[in-house]
Formats: C-alpha cells, sequence, structure tokens
C-alpha cells in the first residue's frame, strides 16, 4: 500500500498536468493584460512614482498541429476603458502552429498601466486554444524590465 506523501505527490502531478489540459473550443473572446508604462521606484514630490514607458509584442500562438485559426479582432484599450486602436481591420488566419504577432509601440503612452487587448479568434472545428502572451520591455543601457502577461478567456456572457 502506497503511504500517503506518495499519493499527495501523485495527486498533485495528476493536478498540474490536468490543470495545463485546455478544453477543446470553436473560438474565445480573450482579455489580455497590457502596460504601457509602469510604475517604480519612490513617490516624487508630486505624490507620484517614477514612470517608465514599455513596448509590448503581442504574441498569438496557434497550438493545434491541424486546425488554422481565424483572429478576427485585437482592439486596444486605454486604462480607462477607451477603444484606442483595432489592430486588425481584416481577419488574419494563423497556420497550424503559426504565430501572429502584433506590437504596441514604445512611445505609445495613452494606454497607460491599465491598458489592455480583447482578443477573439475562431476556428472552423473544436481545437486546441491559441496561447496569447505579451512580452513588454524597455531596453536601456543601464536597466532593463522585462515581463509577460498572459490573456484569459471571457465569459461569453458579458
Amino acid at each position: 500500500m502506497p503511504d500517503w506523501k506518495s499519493l499527495l505527490c501523485a495527486g498533485l502531478l495528476l493536478g498540474a498536468v490536468s490543470a495545463q489540459a485546455d478544453e477543446l473550443s470553436r473560438g474565445q473572446v480573450l482579455y489580455l493584460p497590457i502596460y504601457s508604462h509602469i510604475w517604480y521606484g519612490d513617490m516624487n514630490a508630486d505624490g507620484r512614482p517614477k514612470q517608465t514607458l514599455m513596448s509590448a509584442l503581442v504574441s498569438i500562438r496557434n497550438t493545434s498541429h491541424k486546425v488554422p485559426i481565424r483572429v478576427s479582432s485585437a482592439r486596444y484599450y486605454s486604462t480607462e476603458g477607451k477603444l484606442l486602436k483595432e489592430f486588425l481591420p481584416t481577419t488574419r488566419t494563423v497556420a497550424p502552429m503559426g504565430t501572429l504577432e502584433l506590437f504596441v509601440e514604445r512611445k505609445e503612452s495613452e494606454g497607460g498601466s491599465g491598458a489592455n487587448f480583447i482578443i477573439q479568434w475562431e476556428a472552423s472545428m473544436s481545437t486546441n486554444s491559441p496561447v496569447v502572451e505579451a512580452v513588454h520591455a524597455d531596453i536601456q543601457v543601464n536597466r532593463t524590465p522585462t515581463f509577460i502577461t498572459v490573456a484569459r478567456p471571457l465569459s461569453p456572457e458579458n
């Protein structure tokens, strides 16, 4: 009979594996956090911390070996919820194992620290959900903040 430690480890491993497996889908609406700037350091005399502008590379990766996906919309919103730009004026097809990249320039400061993308994708048949991430960077000589944000599906009712 296995001991409780072995059972606990096996349960945790199975939980981790099942948590990684997505349900198949024919499409989703995804929310992707974007930071066109980040706050850092101590408060200035005006009561605000310093800020630095960030660029963001948005990566929409089709994880299917067989099924192409269509990305119909990639709307970029500001911290206040104002639509700033539709990055895809026409639907783009992403081949199996292919990637669609979008880029938010460092000089784009209107989005703010609470900017986001709403990304819509669909497929002709049920398939793996794409991996959608944004790599944020501010590459400078003496410092290079870099980080990743990950999209999450939104409920169709909202």
